[in-house]
């Protein structure tokens, strides 16, 4: 609360639009947000003029107009945007405005608005602002706009209307161009593959839109698609027999082979063949075991070059987890047919110079070596890696200088700052986020430097805000200040608390890190909570275990309670999993019985084996949470830290050791 008074004191001389002298009260402000969210236009026009003067009144403002966005006029829009000029929400609004132009197809005032767009962060606008300045008027259109069109469409994890509408006028413009053509099937392929209906109908609508009915036909029932008689023919019916032969292989990988080997891969292109085996090896490396089978299924492919750098990323872990120990020829093949993007990424420049080192010579060696450096940081799991590969270890760098007054004192009366800080006391995390984000990312062009990073975060962090001191310091580019970046809230519970059951506090506060970035009111879309995001039935559970009488799960927002019950499961989860880190962690984050399946196969390095597990989510939790427990074990200890040393190998469970945890949630 003391937070609050202070800013009511100064804000309203910071922010302009606000003349009032005293401080409405807070609850005007929750009851227009929850309005805004039940849509309740009368309430938020009745509290609107309450709200005035508020340090959060350009949220009120935003909220009111934003819910009659559709029929609010001109003049009013103007409104706004002249009023909070210089703000997030002017910028927010004007986001929301040029989605709505766009969708009308307002070209003349989406030009005029489109330049004073600071954020320039919402791809369909890109997509709208390139027809609407490059491509508009029919004529030929410039390379490297068509390039960035085809490249935001690609990109988006569902239809929208503006890349779609862009890449459609994209083919109108130069629709005999065959690698645009190309990239509309890869799109309906990867959407099938998916499972995404509206993104697939809409790439089928630009290519071919005839073909509707038939993607209608083989998206509810393939193997009947598969199996009725028709003739070839065109393009657009083996485009078509390609998507039949995807969508069968999601639920029947076996079936999918057999119809593409014994029926349909002599009337498919070689890539478009290349393209199914690609998806059908993808899907069986999925189901890990050993990748024998995935690797028997990628040598049908006859040229890496037709596969996505998903599906060489999944040759490249099924090579890593065969029964015969890694495939290096294989991991470096598949890294090399990845596109440039894609193979400069840490994971895949580390295991490349893996599979150089491991198949020895002078040359590759020297290419390992190289590699290695090209990365090795205190920045992530494959640079800490790389770090050691070189002779490394993991220690806290010295800190930098500290933010001079100056610089404190400009994060200080930063408005935006002071007014995202503001929400999130007021318990509006969500929005203190964004406009937290807004002014260090974006409010200025490449956004803030090093030193006012540093700034930012050292308030956050004097606020108690580890999520922003955290994500904030994390983006300084040739500053690395390891209080800021891996701060350690409520020390002495954690520490005592770990001691006492025998678990490591660098391993706690590693998984605190990535959970909720010790977010105390820290929730998540499925219902985990506090700053170790235990989901309720899980507390019960753990609370019987541990005799906790009472326990009710409203006490997980309690932080003592929450560290002792996460703590405790965590501690039982080791246990059943022979003390390994990572399956440890991969059972925290989607629950044991999943890592239990992802154990089985070859006895294989951690590192490797985390790379390979088939939850994305989950890979990159368990890489992060061992490289967060490398770093604090430094700074708790005082000791540099091997990564590799905690990592170890991962095998089935010993057969001759007696089965516990089963009842483990």
């Amino acid at each position: 609360m003391q937070l609050r008074r202070i800013l009511t004191l100064i804000l309203p001389l910071l922010f302009g639009g606000a003349q009032a002298q005293t401080q409405p009260d807070d609850q005007i402000i929750l009851s227009m947000r929850q309005a805004f969210q039940q849509r309740n236009a009368a309430k938020l026009a009745q509290l609107l003029p309450l709200a005035r003067g508020h340090t959060l009144e350009p949220w009120a403002a935003y909220w009111e107009l934003r819910n009659r966005l559709e029929t609010a006029s001109v003049a009013e829009i103007e409104e706004f945007l002249t009023r909070y000029a210089g703000t997030y929400q002017e910028d927010r609004l004007r986001n929301d405005w040029l989605l709505l132009l766009g969708q009308r197809r307002d070209w003349d005032l989406f030009a005029a608005e489109y330049p004073k767009f600071r954020m320039n962060d919402d791809r369909e606008v890109r997509c709208y602002g390139l027809y609407v300045t490059q491509m508009q008027g029919g004529g030929q259109v410039a390379p490297g706009v068509a390039e960035e069109v085809r490249r935001l469409w690609m990109s988006e994890r569902d239809a929208d209307d503006g890349c779609t509408y862009a890449m459609s006028r994209l083919v109108d413009a130069d629709g005999s161009n065959r690698a645009i053509r190309q990239d509309i099937w890869r799109k309906a392929r990867l959407a099938v593959e998916h499972n995404k209906p509206r993104m697939a109908t809409a790439a089928v609508t630009i290519a071919a839109p005839d073909a509707l009915p038939q993607l209608k036909q083989l998206s509810s029932a393939p193997t009947r698609y598969l199996t009725s008689r028709f003739v070839v023919g065109s393009r657009a019916r083996k485009e078509m027999i390609v998507l039949a032969l995807i969508r069968l292989a999601s639920s029947d990988l076996e079936h999918a082979a057999l119809q593409l080997d014994d029926k349909w891969g002599p009337q498919l292109s070689p890539e478009e063949r290349d393209w199914v085996w690609g998806v059908i090896a993808k899907l069986t490396a999925q189901r890990l075991g050993s990748g024998d089978g995935a690797l028997a299924l990628y040598a049908k492919v006859t040229r890496d070059a037709d596969l996505t750098d998903d599906m060489l990323a999944w040759k490249a872990r099924a090579a890593l987890r065969a029964s015969r120990g890694p495939q290096w020829r294989e991991v470096q093949s598949a890294i090399d047919a990845m596109s440039e993007a894609t193979r400069s990424r840490p994971t895949w420049i580390y295991w490349k110079a893996r599979a150089l080192q491991a198949r020895g010579g002078d040359d590759r060696r020297a290419q390992a070596r190289q590699l290695f450096q090209s990365i090795a940081s205190l920045h992530g799991f494959y640079e800490e890696l790389a770090l050691e590969e070189l002779g490394g270890k993991i220690a806290p760098p010295p800190r930098p200088d500290p933010p001079t007054e100056e610089e404190r004192a400009a994060a200080r009366v930063n408005p935006g700052l002071q007014r995202a800080l503001y929400a999130i006391d007021l318990g509006m995390r969500p929005e203190g986020v964004r406009e937290w984000n807004y002014w260090t990312n974006m409010a200025k062009p490449g956004g803030m430097d090093d030193r006012e990073l540093l700034a930012a975060a050292e308030l956050a962090c004097e606020r108690q805000v580890w999520d922003r001191c955290i994500n904030t310091s994390e983006r300084t580019k040739g500053i690395f200040d390891v209080e800021q970046r891996f701060p350690m809230p409520d020390r002495e519970q954690v520490v005592a608390r770990s001691q006492a059951i025998d678990l490591d506090p660098a391993y706690v506060y590693g998984l605190i890190r990535q959970e909720s970035r010790f977010v105390t009111d820290a929730h998540s879309n499925v219902g985990a909570a506090g700053l170790m995001q235990v989901m309720p039935a899980t507390a019960r559970w753990t609370a019987r275990k541990l005799g906790l009488p009472n326990f009710s799960p409203d006490q997980l927002h309690d932080r003592d309670t929450n560290i002792a019950i996460g703590t405790g499961y965590l501690k039982l989860v080791l246990d059943d999993f022979d003390d390994s880190m990572a399956l440890a962690a991969a059972a925290y984050n989607a629950g044991p019985r999943r890592p239990r399946a992802w154990r089985n196969g070859p006895l294989m390095e951690t590192a490797a084996w985390a790379e390979t597990v088939p939850f994305p989510e989950t890979r990159d939790y368990v890489k992060k949470v061992l490289s967060n427990t490398a770093m604090y074990a430094a700074i708790l200890t005082g000791q540099a830290q091997s990564l590799k040393a905690r990592l170890g190998r991962i095998g089935p469970r010993d057969a001759a050791e007696p089965e516990t945890g089963a009842d483990l949630p």
